[in-house]
């Protein structure tokens, strides 16, 4: 199992301008990898995917390959309601020497069970390379139940799902249906730990761009059947999995990294700042674990 643990959703960062921040980028997966990240996932959906060009998303996911020199692995994501565009830029990324692709769920046509059986099944013929499929119903209208994915679970290449529906019935029914062998993330950060409780295999993470190595730590601990430690973290960064989500992801974490020093607070529309109301709940946040720019950051 390659994608197991904390693997982090990349934020993407621009220039005040709105290009593409290479040397910022390239510091941000270094400090990923310096605190012991288990997997990186550039160009997911908290990578603002849908705005980058063609040239810019194959640019993060080589700078991240180029940063990670094969330390940890890179899932890249490659996901989108047209089968054969997904197909021709899942085989660009692995042209690249990506470990992996992160496929959201076709959204807005709103496929079909069937459907989405075949455009997973249509992915993985053709690019023969280990798909995560990425199941998230409030953003994209469309659920992978669970009769579906041990469906999937059976074709070559379909190596897991991001579990994202917030449902752990779901997530138990799915862990009850597939093999052992099919990686079982949460898509949500607070669900990790009762996720891997269920015999989940770890998180693709939003919080991690702020916290990797105390995220990390939280999977490991849950992975190793000590939850009393991974509770200790859960309870104690709780307020900062939440906050994120105080307004559309990945708006919250954005302007949480620019007050950590780390990065520009710029958005591609229709991504935009947050209100000032919610920048203060951010803050306090921060401030609160000793997070905000100038302060020590400790594990635990």
């Amino acid at each position: 199992m390659l994608f197991q643990g904390c693997g982090t959703a990349l934020v993407t960062p621009f220039r005040k301008d709105g290009s593409l921040d290479e040397f910022t980028l390239r510091s941000l997966v270094k400090r990923q990898i310096d605190q012991g990240i288990n997997f990186l996932v550039p160009c997911g959906t908290t990578g603002e995917s849908p705005t980058l060009t063609h040239k810019e998303h194959l640019r993060v996911v080589e700078i991240t390959l180029e940063e990670a020199k094969g330390r940890v692995p890179v899932l890249a994501g490659a996901g989108g309601y047209n089968t054969a565009e997904v197909i021709e830029l899942a085989k660009e990324i692995k042209a690249m020497g990506a470990d992996g692709i992160l496929s959201v769920t076709p959204y807005y046509n709103k496929p079909t069970q069937e459907g989405l059986y075949q455009h997973y099944k249509a992915i993985a013929q053709a690019v023969k390379l280990p798909v995560i499929v990425y199941s998230v119903q409030s953003r994209t209208g469309v659920n992978v139940e669970p009769a579906t994915l041990k469906r999937l679970s059976e074709v070559e290449y379909i190596a897991g799902v991001k579990e994202a529906s917030g449902n752990i019935g779901q997530m138990a029914a799915v862990l009850h249906l597939v093999p052992p062998n099919f990686t079982v993330l949460s898509g949500d950060d607070a669900i990790t730990l009762p996720l891997i409780a269920l015999g989940g295999r770890g998180i693709v993470s939003v919080v991690s761009n702020e916290i990797p190595a105390e995220m990390t730590a939280l999977a490991q601990y849950a992975l190793a059947n000590d939850f009393a430690a991974a509770r200790d973290l859960q309870r104690k960064y709780l307020p900062l999995m939440d906050v994120n989500f105080v307004e559309s992801n990945p708006i919250p974490v954005k302007a949480a990294l620019a007050l950590m020093g780390l990065l520009e607070p710029v958005w591609r529309l229709p991504m935009c700042a947050p209100n000032q109301a919610n920048l203060a709940k951010i803050e306090k946040v921060l401030e609160t674990l000793g997070l905000l720019a100038g302060r020590s950051v400790h594990a635990g």
